[in-house]
């Protein structure tokens, strides 16, 4: 009986301190509060827009929207800001992500989908967790020519480059 208990509160801990690292895994990194002030404007404008045709509805023209009304420093192409390494560097929501040939694959049930993104740009709305991101984008398979949100998680990606860009203020 008393091996039983033993095992039962390792279990019990062990269960605890994995529901804790997730928890720590998820949230680590900021807080709404430590968001960088572009970061937040950049949210707020795309908040506004989900659901919604910007410009002319390419994949680009939410970035440049955002980016255009917060007076962001950028090239008016595909660098968006300052790159951020995904790596090691917390990925905030506002940041932008620009795909070059990329290629996902991933299994929901027994269904195995493959998603190509031979030129494409997003904007982080959300980080669920490190590498897995909701993203805020339009001329998408799922919400055609109006924004719409998807979850990306980087591990799943086997082919191509994806580049974020953190925006920051154009100097005066």
């Amino acid at each position: 009986m008393l091996i039983f208990k033993l095992i039962i509160m390792k279990t019990l801990k062990f269960i605890v301190l994995t529901v804790l690292c997730i928890v720590f895994i998820q949230y680590a990194g900021f807080s709404q509060d430590s968001l960088p002030e572009l970061n937040k404007q950049v949210i707020e404008i795309v908040k506004s827009t989900i659901g919604k045709k910007v410009d002319r509805g390419e994949c680009w023209d939410l970035a440049n929207k955002a980016l255009t009304q917060v007076k962001a420093d950028w090239d008016l192409q595909y660098k968006y800001g300052n790159l951020v390494n995904h790596k090691k560097d917390v990925v905030y929501p506002g940041d932008i992500i620009q795909f070059e040939g990329v290629k996902v694959k991933y299994k929901k049930g027994n269904t195995t989908y493959t998603e190509t993104m031979e030129h494409h740009t997003a904007v982080v709305y959300r980080v669920i967790s490190p590498g897995v991101f909701e993203l805020a984008h339009q001329n998408t398979g799922f919400s055609g020519r109006k924004v719409g949100l998807s979850t990306l998680d980087i591990s799943t990606i086997i082919k191509g480059k994806m580049s974020i860009y953190r925006p920051v203020k154009k100097r005066n």
